[in-house]
């Protein structure tokens, strides 16, 4: 397959860039894009076109969900955290797009703790030489294999609606108890340990090892999302050793934007890191409380008001241990658990099933 450069098939427009500083951005109609998305709305543009956004730095690089490019079209605002491309004649404009979503720039970025795409790099990247007829026909089906991933989610959506709905009208409103359970606060029965930040002047390793470190974007959906994992070598192992989570251990995020997330440790991570940014549940007596019960718990829209209305929003929004030991802690017996869990499991193997169309689809 001949192969071309984006130097030689796109327009460069980087140089008309314009980073505005969040204090001196006048609020708008028009979208102000950064690495990965509208970063906000400003009153002015300087962009009305069909175009590709590259991220330069901070970009999503190395992960298999989230891309490093996407589409924009009419009038914006780019600051300098994003390449700016346009197609030139006999490019389709969806075609670049798809070609560089997911492009992998091992040994292409440079920076150890904020990594970036220099313009140079990016002139060197290669896309297939194709006809415009086969653009067309590779963007048409790329299309349909998105439309039917998005519609594979929103029955996905429903199925935890149905979750979260079957919680309810089990277990009534957590933060109001309205149906009278045993109740108490989370340091009755958890010791809440926090994790552990990666040494200054250390870093995440390049490869995998045999000790995964997991942050808080890696839990979300009630467990560990595995598309991401970060991994840290023996070296930085040995500072933080002490701080490891155990197969089926209770984590709860306590520090940035996805503070206030609940889950349950997957088999897969026993004996991993734990991020500063995340407690762990460690039961003091017997089990009164199922993992993911708790989850749902946690995650259920009465306590989630309490987590917002306790934690601390200035600057990073954080929740401090003694305000998670001192948060109510409903406890209904455990065979009523168990019939929550039962069903519970029964609509995750529908969400299984829905997954896995997605993924014949593709």
């Amino acid at each position: 397959m001949e192969m071309m450069y984006v130097e030689d098939c796109c327009e460069i427009l980087d140089s008309m860039r314009v980073p505005i500083t969040a204090s001196d951005r006048e609020e708008g109609e028009y979208p102000y894009y950064g690495a990965n998305g509208i970063q906000d709305y400003v009153a002015d543009y300087i962009f009305d076109d069909e175009l590709v956004l590259l991220a330069e730095d901070g970009g999503n690089f190395g992960s298999k969900e989230r891309p490093i490019a996407y589409r924009v079209s009419g009038k914006c605002w780019v600051n300098n955290h994003a390449h700016v491309l346009k197609p030139k004649v006999g490019l389709n404009v969806d075609y670049l797009c798809y070609s560089l979503m997911f492009y992998k720039v091992d040994g292409m970025i440079n920076g150890a703790t904020r990594q970036k795409l220099t313009q140079a790099a990016m002139c060197k990247m290669k896309i297939p030489l194709r006809t415009l007829e086969e653009q067309s026909h590779i963007v048409d089906e790329l299309n349909r294999i998105v439309k039917i991933k998005k519609l594979r989610q929103l029955e996905l959506e429903i199925l935890d609606n149905l979750i979260q709905a079957r919680f309810v009208e089990m277990f009534g409103d957590p933060k109001l108890n309205d149906k009278g359970w045993n109740a108490g606060i989370i340091s009755d029965y958890y010791e809440v340990k926090g994790g552990k930040r990666i040494p200054k002047g250390m870093g995440y390793a390049d490869d995998t090892t045999a000790h995964p470190y997991l942050r808080a974007t890696d839990m979300k959906n009630e467990t560990i999302l595995d598309d991401d994992i970060h991994y840290i070598d023996e070296e930085v192992y040995e500072h933080i050793k002490r701080y490891t989570v155990k197969s089926g251990d209770i984590y709860l995020t306590n520090v940035g934007v996805n503070l206030g997330m609940a889950g349950v440790i997957p088999e897969k991570y026993d004996g991993a890191n734990l991020t500063e940014n995340a407690v762990k549940l460690v039961p003091k007596t017997e089990k009164v409380i199922d993992g993911v019960f708790f989850a749902h718990y946690i995650n259920s829209p009465g306590i989630q008001d309490y987590i917002n209305e306790r934690k601390m929003s200035v600057g990073v929004p954080k929740l401090a241990i003694f305000r998670i030991e001192t948060m109510p802690l409903l406890l209904p017996p455990m065979d009523i658990q168990m019939q929550f869990i039962e069903f519970h499991k029964q609509v995750n193997k529908l969400k299984l099933a829905t997954s896995s169309q997605t993924t014949l689809a593709a």
